[in-house]
């Protein structure tokens, strides 16, 4: 069964990320490694930013297949700290951890911020984004939370991310995974807790 022209740009975008974080996934360059004409390209993907997200929609559901947001049997509480658990755990602990932020470091901190790695790493913020607004907007469906706009609160929940993918990489004890649940338990409270404000 051979690929369809959308699915063989999607895979050449993959590999061409896959080879470098910061890679630019312009027009020419997509499609030429896809085999794939630029209009084909442009049909199926309208602009650069049209490719751009899906193709890291497409990643991002490759690593983490299951979304346990929806699986009712938890409460909201656990589902929503079961899900953030699920974008750590690609890299893992330790040696994983190292090199995963390695590789972001190499690929966003030490070069000078060009306009590629500015657009490159705006576009994982943006998937990271919408993914935890997804998870925030199921939840706030079923009345957990309120119907607002919740850009604040994905915000915390992405630093929280972060700031727990670095410890992860950082020399530590055992005893690391309890105090990444405790704090995942303390950051999903401060989020489902009604608003102050």
């Amino acid at each position: 069964m051979t690929m369809d022209s959308r699915e063989k740009i999607l895979k050449a975008a993959a590999d061409m990320i896959a080879e470098d974080m910061t890679a630019k996934l312009s027009v020419r360059a997509v499609a030429a490694r896809a085999g794939v004409s630029t209009g084909s390209l442009r049909f199926h993907f309208p602009t650069q930013r049209a490719l751009q997200d899906t193709v890291l929609a497409r990643i991002y559901e490759h690593m983490i297949p299951d979304d346990p947001i929806r699986d009712r049997s938890l409460p909201a509480r656990d589902r929503l700290v079961n899900c953030l658990r699920q974008v750590l755990a690609p890299a893992g602990v330790g040696e994983g951890a190292r090199k995963a932020w390695g590789a972001a470091y190499q690929a966003f901190i030490a070069p000078d911020p060009t306009e590629q790695v500015r657009t490159a790493f705006l576009a994982y913020e943006r998937e990271s984004a919408r993914r935890v607004e997804y998870w925030l907007s199921v939840l706030a469906d079923e009345g957990v939370l309120p119907q607002q706009d919740h850009t604040r609160k994905v915000r915390f929940l992405l630093t929280i991310l972060n700031g727990l993918s670095i410890e992860r990489a950082l020399p530590a004890d055992e005893s690391i995974l309890r105090t990444e649940t405790e704090t995942l338990y303390t950051a999903v409270d401060c989020v489902l807790e009604p608003s102050t404000t």
